[in-house]
């Protein structure tokens, strides 16, 4: 099973050579089915700032949504889910002040897309085992169109590479707090 689910969460198959490419991960003394459900459980609002930046940056976000409710409603595409594993992608400018995001239906449109001036980007989570329990991952990758969508990507990095980061300490830090209460 663990072989299947690493295949599936196979990233450099589904977005190689990401432009950006953020990665978090945090361990807990639980099985990765109980960590699972902790991180979906997790609500925007639970996760201080980052979940204001959340708000603010994603069209429709609310602070009573879980983070699962946001990756599995538009703007954002299923683009693959499992037991333990979410995939999600959206595409679009997402430097502007407010994203122009253009809306998907199917994974195969999140894979074709090749609109001048844009970007894909892809949100994973999953759970995996680890030493002494199991992990729950989070990576973001986003890849350009083209050189003008490269260029314009890189004036709001450093701004946004400031708040990545919470990315581990609020959300994956609720969720492994939580499933430590279920052990």
């Amino acid at each position: 099973m663990i072989s299947a689910q690493r295949a599936a969460v196979d990233l450099d198959r589904r977005l190689p050579d990401p432009a950006v490419r953020t990665h978090h991960r945090r361990e807990a003394a639980t099985d990765p089915a109980i960590l699972w459900a902790a991180a979906e459980s997790v609500r925007i609002g639970e996760s201080g700032l980052l979940g204001r930046l959340v708000r603010w940056r994603v069209p429709g976000a609310t602070r009573d949504q879980t983070y699962r409710e946001m990756f599995t409603t538009d703007p954002f595409l299923v683009l693959d889910e499992g037991e333990h594993y979410l995939l999600a992608g959206l595409c679009g400018t997402i430097w502007t002040t407010h994203p122009l995001l253009s809306p998907l239906t199917r994974p195969s449109e999140f894979r074709e897309w090749r609109v001048p001036g844009t970007v894909r980007v892809m949100f994973a989570q999953w759970t995996e085992p680890a030493r002494d329990g199991a992990a729950l991952v989070s990576e973001v990758r986003v890849t350009p169109v083209d050189q003008h969508a490269q260029r314009r990507l890189r004036g709001p990095w450093p701004l946004i590479g400031r708040f990545e980061g919470l990315i581990g300490s609020e959300p994956l830090r609720l969720a492994v707090c939580r499933s430590q209460k279920h052990v």
